[in-house]
C-alpha cells in the first residue's frame, strides 16, 4: 500500500507540473481512514488497468477551513480543486457514511460546482461511489446511493459491480452492487476483509476500462 502511495501521489506533489495524461480521479472524505483505504485500493485497480491517477480528498468544513488554514494540508492527501475534478477522464467518489448520508465535507463540496455544471466540465464522463461504515446496516447503500445523485445531476456516466464478481455473493461484510464498502466495526476493529479488497480493486479496474474504451471510440 505504501508503494502505491508513493506511485500515486507522483503526480501532484506541490511544485510539480500537472502530467497531461489522461487520468482517473480518486475523491474522497474519511474520518477513521477506512474511506481512504478503499480509495487507495481503487487507485490501485485504476493503475492496474493502466491509467494514471490522482488521489485527492475534500477539505472539512468548519470555520477554520474556510477562513484560516491553509489550502494545502500539512499530511495526507491534497484538498482537490475545481480544476482537477474538471479536468478528470473518470471519477471514483467517496465517503463515509453520515445518518445513511454522505459526509457533510462532501456535501459541501458538490454543492459548490456550480459552475462546472454550467460548462458541462464532467458530462459523459464515468463515475462510481464507494464507501465504509461502522456497522453492516449502517446506511451503505442510502449512502452511495446518495452520492450518486450530484453525479447524475452533472451528467456523468455511473456504473457499479456486476455479480459477475463473484466476491458479492460471498462477503459477509462490505461490497454492493451499488459500489464498493467496508464495515470497519463500531470501534474501526475490522481491517478491509479479503472480498471487500478484490471488490475495490475491481471497481478500479473496471472504472478505468471504461475510461479507455470511451477515449478509444472518441478517436475512432
Amino acid at each position: 500500500m505504501h508503494r502505491l502511495c508513493i506511485k500515486a501521489d507522483a503526480f501532484f506533489k506541490k511544485g510539480q507540473t500537472m502530467t497531461a495524461a489522461p487520468y482517473v480521479l480518486v475523491l474522497y472524505d474519511t474520518t477513521k481512514d477506512t474511506t481512504k483505504s478503499l480509495a487507495y485500493l481503487i487507485a490501485q485497480g485504476v493503475m492496474d488497468a493502466g491509467m494514471a491517477v490522482k488521489i485527492r480528498r475534500v477539505s472539512k468544513v468548519s470555520a477554520v477551513c474556510e477562513q484560516i488554514a491553509d489550502g494545502i494540508p500539512d499530511e495526507g492527501d491534497l484538498y482537490c480543486t475545481q480544476d482537477e475534478l474538471a479536468g478528470c477522464a473518470g471519477l471514483a467518489l467517496g465517503s463515509p457514511t453520515h445518518f445513511g448520508n454522505m459526509s457533510a465535507s462532501m456535501k459541501y463540496f458538490w454543492d459548490n460546482t456550480v459552475s462546472l455544471w454550467l460548462a458541462g466540465d464532467l458530462q459523459g464522463k464515468p463515475a462510481c461511489v464507494f464507501t465504509s461504515t461502522g456497522s453492516l446496516h449502517g446506511g451503505q447503500e442510502t449512502t452511495l446511493i446518495t452520492m450518486m445523485m450530484p453525479l447524475l445531476h452533472h451528467g456523468m456516466l455511473l456504473m457499479g459491480l456486476p455479480y459477475a464478481h463473484s466476491e458479492l455473493s460471498t462477503t459477509a461484510r462490505g461490497g454492493t452492487p451499488y459500489g464498493a464498502s467496508h464495515v470497519s466495526g463500531t470501534r474501526h476493529e475490522f481491517a478491509i476483509t479479503q472480498d471487500e479488497k478484490a471488490l475495490a480493486i475491481a471497481q478500479g479496474a473496471r472504472l478505468a476500462t471504461l475510461v479507455k474504451q470511451l477515449a478509444k471510440a472518441g478517436q475512432a
